[in-house]
């Protein structure tokens, strides 16, 4: 399979070479898209297994959740074990959403409220079905970033957590592009303020157009340059 905009072959390898090198970079942008001030080479010190100053313990606990679940994702991927399946999806969200979510590990039991939209995500009752309904649709696009970009979307929307689900979601389409031999995408906090609009009349409308070219656009060049080396 041949990505329809970027014409790069898949390499599982080296897709996840890139990924492992802008860990810290992911960790990083991920917990400032939440709103946690950490600086690349705070994340770096935390990654490498050193507490740093200034942060409360449970904000570190979060970056510290982002980066093992980061590192189970590559050993799944690796070994090929890798799927996009609920008790795949629920193990991961066992690290990611450690004492931070209401429950880990499990799809939320109850309601949810998104802030800033009155759109209102599924009843609990509804998401295994729902879960099944996302995996049956990705088959149906060709293209694997347009693929990738709807697990992330379909999570998002569907809060199959009480927390911690727009990055679930994104470790979900970069597992899938991984797995699939394609490099992930890193959203960068310099563009929260877009990525939050864009999210938040993506819940209102369900329309993921616009967020489609949004999260493509956060592909880094030097990456597809080095991917389309031979």
């Amino acid at each position: 399979m041949v990505d329809l905009r970027w014409g790069m072959k898949p390499n599982k390898a080296k897709a996840i070479m890139l990924a492992k090198r802008q860990l810290a970079e992911f960790v990083c942008d991920a917990v400032n898209l939440e709103g946690l001030n950490f600086t690349l080479p705070e994340i770096q010190t935390l990654l490498d297994g050193i507490t740093v100053g200034g942060h409360k313990l449970s904000d570190q606990q979060i970056a510290l959740n982002q980066g093992a679940a980061w590192r189970t994702l590559f050993e799944w991927i690796e070994q090929d074990a890798f799927g996009i399946t609920p008790e795949m999806v629920c193990a991961l969200h066992a690290i990611a959403g450690k004492e931070e979510a209401l429950e880990w590990g499990n799809f939320r039991s109850g309601g949810v409220t998104i802030a800033g939209t009155d759109y209102l995500p599924p009843k609990a009752t509804s998401l295994p079905k729902r879960f099944m309904k996302m995996t049956e649709n990705v088959p149906n696009t060709v293209d694997i970033y347009d693929q990738a970009i709807h697990l992330f979307l379909t999570m998002a929307r569907c809060q199959f957590f009480y927390d911690v689900n727009e990055r679930m979601g994104r470790f979900i389409m970069n597992g899938h592009l991984l797995n699939n031999g394609y490099p992930a995408i890193n959203v960068s906090a310099k563009r929260q303020l877009e990525f939050n609009q864009l999210m938040l009349d993506f819940y209102e409308a369900g329309d993921m157009v616009a967020m489609n070219i949004f999260i493509r656009s956060c592909l880094d060049d030097r990456v597809i340059k080095i991917m389309k080396e031979e």
